[in-house]
């Protein structure tokens, strides 16, 4: 009867689970455009305005914000993962198709070369937003520093740049050979918070977006680009063309943004963002009322909303990875535990796979996977099996041989020995590998929002980014509520499925 009851009780959670995993999306209805941003304040903002335009044009839109960087969005793009995303012709032309050598400024050569990859441009929308290079105004007057070539007679000074800048073609390895700069302490760093270690003194020099607010409210001085390094970094917006013919009214309705949004609006649209705390959709909205005078419809969700929405995001992460990780590591356990030599091997492999730093599996998934919840899902499976995979060969391999034997005498076949004998006496530490890997998942989950999975992670993304500590304790708090929550709930499971005698019920 307690057996039933513990299976039933089982049975009950994944339902649980398989129908939270199906109500955290809402159903699609109608055509969809997704539209991707990337993780910095403007290419939010930008993406606010084409998901805006969009959705006044009749479509209904999925807006997937700050998903990451370049390689990402473009990879997205391509692989038709998103339909369209703001990009810069300076990144287009120099890193992303690079092997086309095209000529500096040639829009027709570049239109022409997204055109062989099934890709449309609309634009340039009106303003440019050109790499620099800045220092605080009294330390470049200090030191005497104007131009980029200045910076050669200082090889002391410490720079900071965003990853994407120390990494990329037209970033730091160019810039350095092309200025023939010395410089040896060079870190790779969040591009918002590199700003406050300007103004704290932390760092001498970072890398900048000319239409960042933070120039001019933090005094900061661009060196001139005296050699003529940046290329022209215009504004475009990318789209799929074997998308496009399905919604002509977005793809006109997208043309209207050609040349509406100069550089002082983005500098000021940033600010808002930024600097005065406006949500990025309000900001947008502002834009798309004013400017093209369409009727928008999107405002920003209150706390509670958004932390109700994260909540079902994150927990149907977990959920799912927790299911599938289950499905897989319980039938590795036991086959660890009877074939001593492989499972050797095999629980190294998992602890192998443990080591991979999450960001990195994310990444490789993508061209998998695609974005969203499934890469996010695989990594977290990748990142559960190894609790589960250990802790079930740990318990098989640790039951009293005399037991086995007494089991055998009984004329139990394998399966039956293994279901009615092995596996209840292992599930103390199955169960304690189980409820490991979901607290790992819960944790694992907030690095979703890099690639569009949602969750937790996404007020955190967003409150570094906005150096915002309320925003990201409203990704924090609630994701460490849930680690409590799933530890107290695999706790009361536990009782449920392990047999009284064999609890591990605390002394006293």
């Amino acid at each position: 009867m307690r057996e039933r009851r513990g299976r039933g009780c089982g049975v009950a959670a994944i339902a649980a689970l398989a129908l939270t995993v199906a109500l955290a999306r809402p159903a699609a209805a109608g055509p969809q455009v997704r539209v991707g941003s990337k993780a910095f304040t403007e290419g939010v903002i930008l993406g606010e305005i084409v998901t805006q335009v969009a959705e006044a044009s009749g479509a209904t839109v999925t807006h997937e914000a700050q998903m990451g960087g370049t390689r990402i969005l473009w990879t997205a793009l391509t692989s038709g993962e998103i339909d369209a995303y703001v990009e810069y012709t300076g990144t287009l032309a120099l890193e992303l198709l690079a092997d086309e050598a095209l000529p500096r400024g040639d829009l027709a050569a570049l239109r022409a070369a997204l055109a062989r990859r099934g890709i449309g441009m609309i634009g340039p929308l009106g303003f440019q937003n050109t790499y620099a290079l800045g220092m605080t105004e009294a330390r470049a007057a200090a030191l005497g520093v104007r131009t980029l070539s200045d910076l050669a007679a200082h090889p002391a000074l410490a720079l900071g740049f965003s990853s994407e800048f120390l990494d990329r073609d037209d970033g730091w390895p160019g810039l350095a050979a092309h200025y023939r700069l010395p410089h040896g302490d060079v870190r790779g760093l969040d591009h918002a918070l590199a700003y406050r270690a300007v103004v704290d003194g932390a760092l001498d020099v970072t890398d900048l977006y000319t239409t960042d607010a933070e120039i001019e409210r933090y005094h900061l001085r661009v060196l001139t680009d005296d050699r003529g390094y940046f290329p022209s970094y215009d504004a475009v917006l990318l789209y799929r063309e074997a998308w496009a013919p399905g919604a002509p009214a977005v793809v006109a309705g997208w043309r209207r943004l050609a040349g509406a949004i100069d550089a002082p609006t983005m500098i000021a649209m940033n600010a808002r963002a930024r600097l005065d705390r406006v949500p990025e959709i309000d900001v947008a909205a502002t834009l798309v009322r004013t400017r093209l005078g369409l009727r928008v419809t999107r405002t920003a969700a209150g706390r509670a909303a958004r932390i109700w929405a994260r909540t079902r995001e994150h927990v149907a992460l977990v959920a799912a990875a927790l299911v599938m990780a289950l499905a897989l590591a319980l039938p590795l356990g036991v086959l660890a535990a009877r074939h001593r030599r492989a499972g050797l091997a095999l629980l190294g492999v998992v602890g192998v796979v443990q080591t991979v730093p999450s960001l990195a599996f994310l990444v490789l998934m993508i061209p998998l996977l695609g974005i969203g919840g499934p890469p996010a899902v695989a990594a977290m499976v990748a990142y559960s099996l190894l609790p589960v995979v250990r802790n079930t060969h740990a318990g098989l391999t640790a039951i009293s041989p005399p037991l086995l034997e007494s089991a055998d005498v009984l004329g139990l076949g394998r399966w039956a020995r293994l279901v009615r004998v092995e596996l209840p006496l292992a599930s103390p530490a199955i169960v304690a590998g189980v409820q490991t890997a979901a607290v790992l998942s819960v944790g694992t989950a907030t690095i979703g929002a890099l690639v569009g999975a949602g969750g937790y992670g996404q007020p955190i993304l967003t409150g570094v980014r906005l150096d915002d500590t309320a925003l990201i304790l409203e990704g924090a708090l609630p994701a460490a509520a849930l680690a409590v929550i799933v530890q107290v709930v695999f706790e009361l499971l536990g009782r449920a499925l392990v047999p009284r005698g064999l609890r591990l019920d605390p002394p006293g």
